[in-house]
């Protein structure tokens, strides 16, 4: 129940326009039950009235009738265009705002939540639970209680024309309450271990989807068959054991709904032959059990896709409240503006508890302007560090200070503003090359955003295009070379216009021709910022105003090129090693 009450708090806002939903719902409802009374009007009182003529009966009947066609043609079309218009209006606003809260709580979950969670998952949980949770505003919060309504007022009006048949009618409602009691508490946890289960199949599916690449190259097209059979069959299995238990669930109710007007036509039958029942009151009877019942199997629907729908707000809800691990404290100051002094002060880190450090007790002071550049051997730490400047994760002990002042201090967000990214891996939306440079700055203008793709030598590829800056670079930026998607990425920086930059192999895995170009747009990028540079080619990095070689989580060498190379230490052997492979490249051609 604890997620009803939280999915009420989206409900609250609404509450006016649910409680006017209801009322028009309940003159929508309360149309039908006239039905009966007029059939046994009609029989009692019209056809089987001896006191009156033919044409007086005929009189009557038009009369009656043409009342009847008036409320049911004219009054009741708008009043039921009214009811489903509010209700689906209300249900449509309120999905609006659960999925805003979750994109909202998507872009402030951290990095290592989505090393460890299928981006499939979250997508099924933000779309299809979501969805499945309008069914508790629809039917939970209206339908059900215009349905009691309905068998209310069918009942009362059944107890004025014979209360010992009334009581029969409702002989068998003990029994639903034990139904519903004994299947649902089940059905619940059988529909939540459903929605688990196609939540994996989603997860899978997208990830293979952006694999389809890696396994056209390598053949793999009957192993991922049989990879996909396991989640498909594992979402089949809880599927059929789902279906099983709401098959009986259903063959019990409908028995006993079935049963109950058994029982009237039995008693009201007897009541009709011995004279102390008319006609027409056993076919209203009749036409009531209809009114009454007929809600009450929606009630029992209504209790499996409930059911279904508070599973999956509990989904909803168990995503919600995953932690996150980057928290601005209640007292955090927005870092409005950046000197570009960086120091990381005796920093230690590891990704997970069970793991060993990363990073252990790494010092370091950079001053505005510096250009420091991070190099050593694979797994190092290095990429690692630079992921701390930014908060993408927090430090285990020590501190990273901007001008003085701990990055714990300040809005996470404000900090990220003053910090500017290139990554080996930019990663592009699947919109226009204009969209994704102006991410640096959305309120930039087009003259602007030219400047920048011109600074990081992108203006000319980009008029190349068949629509320029309008091309649609397609999902991950796909429809663009690596070296592009580069050069558009440097240029989003550029628009950005960060104190603050971080190069995280930026150039690497790139043919020497874009390698020369990015490297260009870069050193001017670079120009008067504080920037760190995570290289793999060493020959890109000579430029920086130190180098620091980072090996096991800790510094080993720290000066510039000529510094080092004069000390023949590490970094000297690392820059021999890389010379000579691209001296043998050179001999064989490639």
């Amino acid at each position: 129940m604890g997620s009803i009450k939280r999915y009420l708090q989206f409900v609250k806002p609404y509450k006016g326009k649910i409680i006017i939903t209801v009322l028009v719902g309940i003159v929508k409802f309360s149309i039908p039950l006239l039905m009966p009374l007029i059939i046994r009007y009609v029989i009692d009182h019209i056809i089987n009235a001896d006191s009156l003529a033919q044409s007086e009966k005929f009189n009557h009947l038009l009369m009656l009738m043409g009342a009847a066609f008036f409320v049911f043609m004219i009054l009741r079309p708008p009043v039921e265009y009214i009811r489903q218009y509010l209700a689906q209006w209300i249900g449509s606003h309120i999905l609006y705002d659960v999925r805003d809260k979750l994109f909202d709580h998507i872009q402030r979950l951290s990095l290592r939540f989505y090393s460890q969670t299928k981006t499939g998952e979250i997508i099924s949980r933000v779309i299809h639970d979501v969805e499945q949770t309008k069914t508790f505003v629809i039917t939970g919060l209206m339908n059900i209680w215009l349905d009691m309504f309905t068998i209310v007022i069918a009942i009362i009006i059944m107890l004025t024309m014979d209360p010992w048949l009334t009581l029969v009618s409702v002989l068998l409602f003990p029994f639903y309450g034990f139904a519903i009691k004994y299947f649902y508490a089940k059905l619940r946890r059988l529909t939540r271990d459903r929605s688990q289960a196609l939540a994996q199949v989603q997860g899978h599916l997208h990830e293979r989807v952006q694999g389809v690449p890696v396994i056209r190259s390598f053949a793999l097209e009957d192993y991922e068959q049989d990879q996909f059979d396991v989640q498909n069959k594992n979402f089949l299995n809880k599927a059929i054991k789902h279906t099983n238990w709401n098959a009986y669930t259903y063959s019990v109710t409908n028995t006993i709904t079935d049963l109950a007007p058994l029982l009237v036509v039995t008693f009201a039958g007897y009541q009709v032959i011995t004279g102390a029942l008319t006609v027409g009151t056993m076919v209203a009877f009749v036409g009531y059990m209809d009114r009454v019942y007929n809600p009450l199997r929606r009630l029992v629907n209504s209790a499996t896709v409930l059911t279904q729908s508070i599973a999956s707000m509990d989904r909803v809800f168990e995503f919600l409240d995953e932690d996150y691990d980057i928290k601005d404290k209640p007292d955090a100051k927005k870092l409005e503006k950046v000197h570009g002094d960086v120091t990381i002060d005796n920093v230690s880190f590891k990704y997970d508890d069970d793991e060993p450090m990363v990073l252990n007790n790494v010092s370091l002071e950079v001053k505005k302007g510096e250009t420091i550049a991070f190099v050593g051997m694979s797994g190092g730490g290095k990429s690692t560090l630079i992921s701390l400047i930014p908060r993408f994760y927090d430090v285990n002990s020590g501190r990273i200070l901007i001008d003085g002042t701990d990055i714990r201090d300040v809005e996470a967000r404000t900090l990220r503003d003053k910090i500017g990214m290139v990554l080996q891996d930019n990663i592009l939306f699947s919109e226009s090359i204009a969209m994704n440079i102006k991410m640096g700055d959305p309120e930039a203008t087009d003259e602007e955003m030219i400047e920048a793709a011109k600074a990081a030598n992108a203006h000319d590829f980009i008029m190349s295009l068949p629509n320029g800056y309008e091309t649609l670079v397609g999902e991950r930026g796909v429809k663009l070379s690596g070296g592009q998607k580069q050069r558009v990425a440097i240029a989003r920086v550029f628009l950005k216009n960060p104190p603050v930059l971080v190069l995280d192999e930026a150039t690497s895995a790139l043919d020497l021709e874009s390698e020369s170009l990015i490297q260009g747009a870069l050193e001017r990028l670079a120009s008067d910022r504080t920037t760190f540079i995570v290289a793999h080619r060493l020959a890109t990095i000579t430029h920086a105003d130190r180098i620091v070689l980072i090996e096991n989580g800790e510094i080993v060498e720290a000066g510039s090129h000529s510094e080092l190379m004069n000390k023949q230490g590490g970094y000297y052997n690392l820059f021999q090693v890389q010379q000579l492979d691209d001296s043998k490249k050179e001999y064989l051609g490639t």
